[in-house]
C-alpha cells in the first residue's frame, strides 16, 4: 500500500489523476452455450452498464472482439479502489459467475479522459 500512495502522491505532482481499469475475464460459470438465461443476463448487464454510464462513475466501457477469456474493459472515475470493487460487483454477469473483474488503480494525464 505505501507504494501506490507514494506513487499517488507523484503522480499528482505531475499533473496525473487516479482511475480504476476493470478487466473483464470469463469467471467460473461461463460456458458457450446461448440461452434464454444467458440472453436475459446480457440485457441486464448492459442495462447496469448503461446505468454506471448515466452516473458518471463508468467513463469508458468496451468489450473486446477476439473471443479470448478477456472480455472487456471498464474505466472508472471513482474516490476509491473499494468503490470500483463495489461497482463491478452490481453486475449480473459478475453475480452469476459468468464473467470476474480483474480492478487495478491506473494513472493518466488530467483531461485526457475529459
Amino acid at each position: 500500500m505505501y507504494k501506490y500512495i507514494e506513487a499517488k502522491e507523484e503522480a499528482e505532482t505531475l499533473g496525473m489523476v487516479n482511475y480504476y481499469l476493470g478487466l473483464l475475464k470469463r469467471g467460473p460459470a461461463w460456458t458457450p452455450e446461448e440461452t434464454q438465461e444467458v440472453d436475459d443476463l446480457q440485457e441486464a448487464h448492459l442495462e447496469n452498464i448503461h446505468r454506471m454510464v448515466e452516473t458518471g462513475k463508468l467513463v469508458l466501457v468496451g468489450p473486446f472482439i477476439d473471443d479470448a477469456d478477456l472480455r472487456g474493459a471498464y474505466v472508472f472515475k471513482v474516490g476509491s479502489l473499494k468503490e470500483a470493487l463495489e461497482l463491478t460487483n452490481t453486475d449480473p454477469m459478475v453475480k452469476s459467475g459468468r464473467l470476474i473483474f480483474e480492478i487495478h488503480p491506473w494513472m493518466i494525464q488530467k483531461g485526457i479522459l475529459a
